[in-house]
C-alpha cells in the first residue's frame, strides 16, 4: 500500500461510526469539508443516531459498512471496537480512517495491514497532530533540509486527565490505564516526528527500550473516583521510551496523563545544521557558516512563512481557522484524507504508518514487563521500507 492510489471519487459518502465527543465534532465539521458529504451515522444508542438528522442512521455498524452510499467508513468509537468495524469494513470495499489510537496491539496491527493489502482499500489514521500549523512548518523546513540531517527528535503526550476520569465521562480510559502498562497513546508526539524523520519512506523504526515510574497519582485518582483499593495498578504516571532507527537516529517518547504537567507534546526536531522546538515555546536554531541563530517572537514570526506548507492553501488555511477543531487541525485532517480520495491521490499517512505508530503500545509493555529490554520493531512494510526517499505530500 506504499503510494497506493485509489480510483478517485468525486463526492465522497462519508459513513461516520461511533458519536461520542469526537464522533459528534466529526459530524459538525465534515459537512464544511469540501469534496465529502455525511452519508449514514452509527451507535448503538439509538437516540443518538436518530439525533443527526437527514442522513441514514444505523445502531449496528455492519450495516452501515454494507451501505452502497457510504465511500469512506470513519471510526470514533471506543478503542476496543477500532479494528473489528475497520476490517469488516475493508471487506466491504471501503476505505477506513480511524481514530487514534486505531490499535493497541501488535495482532491489531498486522490485521489492519494484511486486510488494506488483500482489500486494496486506505486504512489511515486520524492523526490530527501532524496537522498542527507549527509542525507542518517544522516538517517542510525538514523537507528542505534546513536543519541538515535530522538526527533525533522527541514527542510526547503530557495530558493532565484528572478531571475527565470521571465515571460518567472517561471512567474507562482509567481503567485502561489501571490494568495496562505502557505507552497507552503514542501517536499525537511520535506520527509528527515520523513524518519529518521519512519513517517507512528511506528509514524505519528498529528498535527501542522502555522505562516508566511507579504509580502515584493513578491508583489515587481511581480511588477518588470507586472508593475501592485499586490493587495492581498498571500504567507508571510517567513512560518514556527511546527508540532507534535502522539508520541511526533516535526518537525520544513520553506519555505522562497523571501529573500537573502542562499540557506538552515534547515536539523536537534535532539535525546536523538546525534545531526546532514547539513546547515550552517555539524556537527555530538555524546554524551556518559556523554560526548559530536562535529564532524566537517576531523574528520566527517572520522566518516561518518562507516555509509555508505545501497543502497550506490561502482559502484552505483561512477556512481551517474559521471551521476550527483544535485551532484547524482537525479540519485540515479531514480536508486531507478526503482531497486525497477525491483526486486518487496517496493518503499522507497510510496502514504502514497507523501500525508504526500504534504498536508501540505493545512494544513499551513487552520491553518494561523484561526489566527494559531492547525489543525490535517490526517491519511492516516487509521489506520496502527504503523504497520512497523522504516524506511529501501527494498534490
Amino acid at each position: 500500500m506504499l503510494q497506493f492510489r485509489a480510483e478517485p471519487i468525486p463526492d465522497v459518502g462519508v459513513g461516520l461510526v461511533g458519536l461520542g465527543r469526537r464522533g459528534t465534532e466529526a459530524v459538525s465539521r465534515l459537512p464544511k469539508v469540501p469534496g465529502c458529504h455525511l452519508a449514514a451515522v452509527c451507535d448503538v444508542r439509538p437516540e443518538a443516531a436518530a439525533a443527526a438528522s437527514g442522513v441514514s442512521a444505523y445502531t449496528d455498524y455492519r450495516a452501515l459498512c454494507e451501505d452502497p452510499a457510504v465511500d469512506l467508513v470513519y471510526i470514533c468509537t471506543d478503542w476496543g471496537h477500532h479494528v473489528p468495524i475497520a476490517l469488516y469494513a475493508m471487506d466491504c470495499g471501503k476505505h477506513v480512517a480511524i481514530e487514534v489510537p486505531s490499535a493497541q496491539t501488535l495482532d491489531e496491527c498486522w490485521a489492519l495491514v494484511k486486510a488494506s493489502e488483500r482489500t486494496r482499500r486506505h486504512c489511515t489514521i486520524l492523526e490530527n497532530c501532524c496537522y498542527d500549523s507549527f509542525e507542518l512548518t517544522a516538517l517542510e523546513m525538514a523537507r528542505r533540509g534546513a536543519f541538515g540531517q535530522l538526527v533525533h527528535a522527541e514527542g510526547a503526550y503530557h495530558h493532565n486527565l484528572e478531571n475527565r476520569w470521571g465515571p460518567d465521562n472517561m471512567g474507562w480510559r482509567l481503567e485502561l490505564n489501571r490494568s495496562q502498562r505502557g505507552d497507552l497513546y503514542p501517536t499525537h508526539g511520535l506520527g509528527p516526528v515520523c513524518q519529518a524523520l521519512g519513517i517507512h519512506r528511506g528509514d524505519r523504526l528498529a528498535t527501542l527500550v522502555s522505562m516508566d515510574t511507579a504509580p502515584f497519582n493513578g491508583p489515587r485518582f481511581l480511588r477518588e473516583q470507586t472508593g475501592s483499593e485499586p490493587a495492581g495498578f498498571q500504567n507508571g504516571d510517567l513512560t518514556m521510551t527511546m527508540i532507534r532507527t535502522q539508520k541511526g537516529r533516535t526518537i525520544l517518547l513520553q506519555h505522562d496523563v497523571m501529573t500537573p504537567r502542562p499540557y506538552d507534546r515534547g515536539y523536537q526536531l534535532v539535525g546536523t545544521a538546525g534545531f526546532a522546538q514547539k513546547y515550552p515555546s517555539e524556537r527555530v536554531c538555524l546554524s551556518a557558516d559556523g554560526a548559530e541563530r536562535v529564532y524566537e517572537g517576531d523574528e520566527l514570526a517572520s522566518l516561518l512563512p518562507g516555509y509555508r506548507s505545501p497543502i497550506l492553501t490561502p482559502s484552505i488555511e483561512a477556512l481551517s481557522k474559521t471551521v476550527g477543531g483544535h485551532d484547524g487541525m482537525d479540519f485540515l485532517m479531514d480536508y486531507r484524507v478526503i482531497y486525497c480520495l477525491n483526486h486518487g491521490l496517496p493518503l499522507d499517512m497510510d496502514v504502514y504508518d497507523l501500525a508504526e505508530w500504534c504498536c508501540v503500545t505493545e512494544l513499551s509493555r513487552i520491553s518494561l514487563e523484561n526489566g527494559s529490554r531492547p525489543v525490535e520493531v517490526p517491519d511492516f512494510t516487509s521489506g520496502a521500507w527504503n523504497i520512497i526517499d523522504g516524506f511529501s505530500y501527494a498534490l
